[in-house]
């Protein structure tokens, strides 16, 4: 039987009951990285309305990796215990529960968007110094200092992806992604537009990939066998005409993150410099970076960017583009889009027996 959106799929030991992923949307919601009924109710929806995968937006591995004060964390015990009706629940309705363990460097210490998105310096009453590859701050950001990571600085993040993977299994969430993208902590350490470093995690492709493929490893370490994990890269730039990180990188680096212990590459793009040159934003405008990393080097893939309509995500799975399709903004939109979309694709799905009044004939 040929692949379809809404057949199961196994990674590892952990069966997803379809391809389609609530893609890791930040909700800047959180009182000191706390989770909170907003969570809940935003997480418990999209796992009623039939996702296959409900992935927590990026969840901070330290307070300084945070993006604003508003987002997520899990750098406690108390942060993993507020989380944890959240899975029980998004499992009770037979989605997999998934969380992005992230580290903002030098993109953290920022306003959230509806306050304007502005850098806060750590002379601000809720910013903090924030620490990068490189000491360039994000263009735009001067007013807050940014410092280079030393051996300690490194040393401390990888033991905090531990810790936090650590809490992440004990909340109960069953994939656990490492954020590699959009210009955050890894993806500085990837990109030279970024890395100026001539230490062991700078210069050539090795040394820059040094730091993602440790924290991989960290991850990997402490996760259990029989689940997933899942690495979100920036497949390219979008930046021409000087040294950048391209699709060619992300085809390199696919097989590297699989040996480290990464099970599927979730393939975005972008973040790293306001210079980036976006490609025309149609619907699947990113799937092609997905699709040549696996199909250059056989590793599973989540493709994202603008996938709205059932019959093209469908699409991706039968013409195996993609494994999974992560939906962000459509699913915002319309937490039961799977529902309507295996209506429309006449497709089995199970829908919560509160719901079955509404289930289309």
């Amino acid at each position: 039987m040929t692949d379809s959106l809404f057949t199961p799929i196994t990674l590892r030991d952990t069966t997803i009951r379809n391809r389609v992923m609530l893609s890791p949307m930040c909700q800047y919601s959180a009182d000191d990285g706390m989770a909170n009924d907003w969570h809940r109710i935003h997480l418990g929806t999209r796992a009623v309305g039939g996702a296959g995968v409900v992935m927590a937006e990026a969840t901070a591995v330290e307070p300084r990796g945070r993006i604003t004060p508003g987002c997520l964390g899990i750098w406690s015990d108390e942060h993993a215990e507020a989380l944890e009706p959240i899975t029980a629940f998004v499992r009770s309705q037979g989605a997999t529960p998934a969380i992005q363990l992230a580290h903002a460097g030098r993109k953290a210490s920022h306003a959230p968007p509806s306050d304007g998105g502005h850098a806060l310096p750590s002379s601000h009453d809720e910013g903090w110094e924030t620490v990068s590859a490189t000491d360039t701050p994000y263009p735009g950001d001067e007013t807050a200092a940014t410092r280079r990571m030393d051996a300690e600085d490194i040393e401390d993040v990888t033991d905090s992806f531990r810790a936090a993977a650590e809490r992440a299994l004990d909340a109960g969430f069953e994939i656990a992604e490492v954020h590699a993208a959009h210009g955050y902590l890894f993806h500085q350490f990837l990109s030279p537009v970024t890395n100026d470093r001539d230490d062991a995690y700078g210069g050539d492709f090795e040394s820059r990939t040094r730091l993602l493929r440790e924290a991989v490893e960290t991850v990997r370490s402490v996760w259990p066998d029989d689940k997933p994990v899942f690495v979100r890269i920036s497949a390219t730039d979008w930046i021409e005409g000087r040294n950048s990180w391209d699709v060619d990188d992300s085809v390199r680096l696919a097989p590297l993150l699989e040996e480290a212990g990464a099970d599927l590459i979730d393939v975005s793009g972008g973040g790293i410099h306001p210079d980036q040159e976006l490609p025309s934003t149609g619907s699947g405008y990113q799937v092609p970076y997905a699709e040549a990393i696996r199909e250059e080097t056989g590793v599973p893939v989540a493709a994202v960017g603008g996938i709205t309509e059932p019959t093209h995500a469908d699409a991706l799975v039968r013409n195996d583009r993609a494994d999974l399709v992560a939906l962000g903004r459509e699913l915002l939109r319309n937490p039961y889009w799977p529902l309507e979309a295996a209506h429309e694709l006449n497709a089995e799905i199970e829908w919560p027996v509160q719901y079955r009044r509404g289930r289309f004939s």
